[in-house]
Formats: C-alpha cells, sequence, structure tokens
C-alpha cells in the first residue's frame, strides 16, 4: 500500500500540510465560505473511521452516502476507505424508487444522508430495504420523521469516534489494505434499463492519479478547485480525489443552482464542468454582443475574431503569432478577454477540464480564443473517467484530445472504441452477464462509441446503439445534430426523433426569456406562453436559425418539423438521468401525442 490509497491519503497530507487549508465550503447559515485544515480533515476522519467501528461496519462492507457535495461526504468516504469498506454515492436528486434498487442491489446497511429531502427519500424506503439499518443526518436543520427512533446527525455520530475507542481495530484494517481492494461501486444512471454498479479498485484509481501527473505538469498545490459537479459523477469523484493528492483546496459547490455566484466568490483556478456550463456562457456573450451598437459591438466581435486567429491557428500549433498580431491580442487581453474572464469568475484561471459531453466546435474555438484554458476529454465510468484530454500546444478542435498515457484504445467493428489497461473497471457489481458482453475475453472493454484515432488523438463520431434508422432505412446521429443546434442562443434543450420515422423532427425547450424578448422587440403579442411558441412568426424564425446551422448535414439528417414545448425536461418525469442526459424512451412516451402530429401528413 502507497501514499495514495485512500485508506492514509488524507492522514499523509496532514502531515505534510499540518494546517494549511485543504477544504471550504459554504455555511448558508452565515452566509460565509469556511476553511476546514488538512489536520482537521484528518481528526474528522479519525472519528467517523472509529465511528463507523462503534456501528459494526465490517471490511469490504457497503456503505452509502446520499447527499450534495459537502465535507461530510470526503470524511465518511475516507472513514470507509480506512476501515476497507466500500462507499458508494447516490445522485442527491434520486428518487425512492432509485435510491431503493441501490440500497437493495448493494445490501447498504449504513446511509449518511445530506439534507431534507435525501432524508424524506431514504426514510421512506427505510422500512421496505430489509438490509438498511440506519441513517446518518449530515444537516443539523433536518427534521426527523416522528416514527424514526433509529436515525442519527453526523455530530452524534462522531461522538461515537471521540477517544478513538476502535483505534487498534483502524489501523489493523488499514494495515490490510491493498491496493486489490474495491474502493467505490459508481452507479451507472443508464439511459436504459436498470443501472449498474460500476466497480472501481483502489488500483485503478492509484493508475488514474499517476497518469495524470504525467499529463498535467501545470497543476500545483498552490491551486483553488470549484467542486460543482455532483461528487456522484466519476469525473468529479476522480478528480476531487487527485486534488486531494496535489494539495489543492476544494470548494465544495452544495447548490448547483448557484455556481454562477459561487464561482464568483471563490475565483477558482481549476473546474471541473460539462459543456452545458460553457453554452451558456457562450449564449450569454452572444447576447451581450447582440445588444451592443457601433464602437463598442466592433470591438467585441473584433476580440474575438483576433483571439482565434492568435490562439487557434498560430498558439495552438505551437507557432510564433506576427508582432502586430500579438500586440493586438495582449490589449485585448488586458480589456475584453479581462472583463469576461471576471464577469464569469475564472479570472484566476488555470485550466478547466470539460467532458461528459460533447462539446460543439464553436464553444471550444470561442472559449480558446478568449485565453480561457478549457482542456476537452473524454472518459466514462468504467474507465475511471479520462481516457483522452487536450493537449496545448498541439490539440485538434473536434477532437477529444490526446490518449493519456499507457491507457491502450483501439477501433474495432462498427468504429466502436475499445479500452484496455489498469484505469478500466474489472466489471460491474453482481452482474456477471452484462461483464462478459461489456468485456471481451482479451481484456477489452467495450465503448459503445464510435470513433477513430488520428495522430494519438480520439475523435468521436457517434454513440453506436443511439444511432437512428429512419422508415427510410438511412442512419442518423442525434447526437451530432443536438450538439449542432444546442449552440443557438434561443435553445436551451433539445432532443432529435428519427428512429422508424419518415423524416428527423426536434422536441425544442427554448429560452423562454429570449422568446419573450423577441415577441415584445418585433411587436408579437400572446396571452400565454404556449400561445407564443405556436405563434408562426416564432416558429418561422426557429426554423431560420435551425435551417442555417444544420446545413452541413445531409438532407436526410435535417429537422424537417419541430415542437417548442413549454415545460422544460425533467428528472422527475423520467425524462432525464442524474447526469442530464437524456432518456429517449421516456421523451418518446411522455411527448407521444405531440410527436404524432409532427408526422401527420400536412392537408
Amino acid at each position: 500500500m502507497g501514499n495514495h490509497h485512500f485508506a492514509v491519503l488524507v492522514h499523509k497530507q496532514a502531515d505534510k500540510y499540518e494546517n494549511r487549508e485543504a477544504l471550504r465550503y459554504r455555511d448558508y447559515d452565515v452566509n460565509q465560505w469556511k476553511s476546514v485544515t488538512w489536520r482537521e480533515v484528518s481528526n474528522t476522519v479519525h472519528l467517523a473511521a472509529n465511528a463507523l467501528v462503534t456501528l459494526g461496519v465490517k471490511e469490504e462492507e457497503n456503505i452509502g452516502i446520499f447527499s450534495q457535495n459537502k465535507p461530510e461526504c470526503l470524511y465518511a468516504d475516507f472513514a470507509g476507505h480506512a476501515n476497507r469498506a466500500v462507499s458508494i454515492p447516490l445522485y442527491a436528486t434520486s428518487s425512492a424508487a432509485q435510491a431503493q434498487y441501490i440500497i437493495d442491489d448493494a445490501q447498504i446497511r449504513f446511509l449518511f444522508v445530506g439534507e431534507q429531502y435525501q432524508y424524506d427519500t431514504a426514510f421512506s424506503v427505510l422500512g421496505i430495504c430489509p438490509s438498511l439499518e440506519k441513517l446518518i443526518l449530515f444537516d443539523r436543520k433536518i427534521q426527523k420523521h416522528e416514527r424514526d427512533t433509529t436515525s442519527i446527525y453526523f455530530d452524534e455520530f462522531l461522538q461515537m469516534g471521540e477517544g478513538l475507542p476502535h483505534a487498534a481495530v483502524v489501523a489493523e484494517r488499514t494495515g490490510r489494505a491493498s491496493m486489490d481492494d474495491l474502493a467505490n461501486i459508481l452507479y451507472t444512471s443508464g439511459t436504459t434499463g436498470e443501472p449498474k454498479g460500476v466497480l472501481l479498485h483502489h488500483s485503478t484509481y492509484e493508475e488514474i492519479i499517476r497518469i495524470h501527473d504525467i499529463r498535467l505538469t501545470e497543476m500545483t498545490d498552490k491551486d483553488v478547485s470549484m467542486s460543482f459537479l455532483p461528487l456522484t459523477h466519476v469525473f468529479e469523484r476522480a478528480w476531487t480525489y487527485y486534488c486531494l493528492h496535489k494539495g489543492v483546496v476544494v470548494c465544495l459547490n452544495l447548490k448547483p443552482a448557484e455556481i454562477a455566484s459561487t464561482i464568483k466568490e471563490v475565483r477558482p483556478t481549476l473546474m471541473c464542468s460539462v459543456p452545458r456550463f460553457w453554452e451558456k456562457v457562450y449564449a450569454g456573450v452572444n447576447e451581450k454582443i447582440a445588444s451592443e451598437k457601433g464602437i463598442k459591438k466592433s470591438l467585441m466581435l473584433d476580440a474575438i475574431r483576433v483571439g482565434k486567429t492568435h490562439n487557434l491557428d498560430y498558439v495552438r500549433l505551437g507557432k510564433r503569432p506576427p508582432l502586430m498580431l500579438h500586440l493586438k491580442y495582449k490589449f485585448y487581453e488586458k480589456t475584453i478577454y479581462a472583463l469576461l474572464k471576471k464577469t464569469i469568475g475564472i479570472e484566476n484561471g488555470n485550466f478547466f477540464p470539460v467532458a461528459g459531453a460533447a462539446v460543439p466546435d464553436e464553444i471550444c474555438e470561442f472559449v480558446h480564443a478568449v485565453g480561457i484554458n478549457m482542456i476537452v476529454g473524454y472518459g466514462l465510468t468504467e474507465s475511471c473517467a479520462t481516457v483522452s484530454c487536450f493537449v496545448n500546444p498541439g490539440f485538434e478542435i473536434g477532437s477529444v484530445g490526446t490518449i493519456m498515457p499507457d491507457v491502450q484504445v483501439k477501433i474495432g467493428e462498427n468504429d466502436e472504441i475499445l479500452l484496455r489497461g489498469k484505469t478500466i473497471t474489472k466489471g460491474y457489481y453482481k452482474k456477471a452477464e452484462a461483464t462478459a458482453e461489456a468485456i471481451d475475453k482479451e481484456g477489452w472493454f467495450h465503448t459503445g462509441d464510435a470513433g477513430y484515432i488520428k495522430d494519438n488523438q480520439l475523435f468521436l463520431t457517434e454513440r453506436i446503439k443511439d444511432l437512428f434508422k429512419t422508415s427510410n432505412g438511412k442512419y442518423v446521429s442525434p447526437q451530432a445534430l443536438e450538439t449542432k443546434l444546442s449552440v443557438d442562443r434561443y435553445i436551451d434543450q433539445i432532443a432529435i426523433i428519427a428512429d422508424q420515422r419518415k423524416f428527423v423532427s426536434a422536441l425544442i425547450i427554448p429560452q423562454y426569456d429570449l422568446l419573450k424578448a423577441f415577441a415584445d422587440e418585433n411587436g408579437i403579442s400572446y396571452a400565454s406562453l404556449e400561445e407564443l411558441l405556436q405563434h408562426p412568426r416564432i416558429i418561422s424564425m426557429m426554423k431560420e436559425r435551425i435551417d442555417t446551422l444544420q446545413q452541413q448535414f445531409a438532407h436526410y439528417e435535417q429537422v424537417k418539423r419541430f415542437t417548442l414545448l413549454p415545460e422544460p425536461f425533467s428528472m422527475a418525469r423520467g425524462e432525464l438521468t442524474n447526469t442530464l442526459k437524456i432518456k429517449r424512451s421516456a421523451l418518446n412516451k411522455n411527448y407521444a401525442e405531440v410527436i404524432d402530429k409532427m408526422y401527420e401528413e400536412k392537408k
């Protein structure tokens, strides 16, 4: 067992950094960010590890953590690792049925819960999950149910470890810890079928840390990372472990909806995100440019043009920009780019990893043009996140970056991307058949993603299982269309419909505020949102924008009809996964009448 093993990681770091800041979180009671030192983290993990023994947690037992991002999530996590237990995170937005499935499948006895929603959801299944014995509540403000006689608050849990009554037991277990131990089971939310528990061992994380040390040489213990995505998501979880390994300050964002304000309070140097975050930034900038006139508008447009030429045509390729271009870029760097970064809250930025979905080329070009170091990457839960990521200079727009050191990638049948190596899962929890289907006899994991490799850079083309076949026998990639069209500032969410249909159509959640503003500016009157969304001038305007964006697609791939919906897609209605991916089967069911109407013959 090395220093990377999570049974000892925080304690080794506490010995190194002592009273230096390790974590930061927003205390909403006093509306302030509070710091936690490495020594405090270590001491709390020692208490929690002893408390787990008091509860009766055994080695290799599964413990659950059902919460938004909080310091307590990490305390419980590392306390579990110290006891050679396996921590299983549940998405904070999980429904009772989703929570019940994971609790039953993993036979969880002890479940840590974050806030009132998670408590209410967990308590509702307490009596029907045979294994579940006790809930441990992170938030003291949680109102316990009158029938609840077993749950305890986290401070009461820590009191069970005071004086470290089981220090010898914990030390023995930590001493037996090995890289072959299972660290986490991460349940994929899945767009089809029941969730699968992905097995991630300590050896997997050890290798992820090693290869990131090789790749991310610009990252140091002076960095500050905003933990924005759920710690349940492999991207954020593996990244947070890596940040702790590097001695980076991890700032835990409790409320995802408030990221626009919390990022300005923290002003991080690092932050993992999905493309949607940057799409909103791009849309906001375009909206700002559209509202400007005269010299100010000209300067903003010129700044983006200069940035693209400077950073993409020269710096990206390792070339030296011409002097006049460079001087102009430096001027914009100190003015327009600096103002943009400060407005977002990333003026201290080092780099910003992005993954989880395809990044539209326009977004990637814009972000790099204004001097933001976005590192686009590709990975899956089964690959413990990163398979490839941008390397600067030399990255290609449209790629998902250079393949990580010692990760084996090859292209199989139907252009499927196959993976092999120490970062790849050993399989799915209690699902031998699914494991055998995903990992072939030569050890190659079949991703289900199609793509190609050029100059050691990986390019994605489509999700093989998601390819639609029209009734005319033509194949359509919905992700490619959705990625292209989602950059439009009037489109918030979009779902392509085409499978076994005569032509391609789309369900669109528009940016309601922008549509209303358009209506006001153009004298369009309406009595309700529904009436506005069906107004001929709105439909005409949206069709014109869609047609402009989809010109590069073959005629049979283009959206012929679309419907603007008055309500966003919803997790509550089963239309989105916990990672906000579209569940096409649910959309097809929930909007069956709307979809059928788009395919009615026009009279």
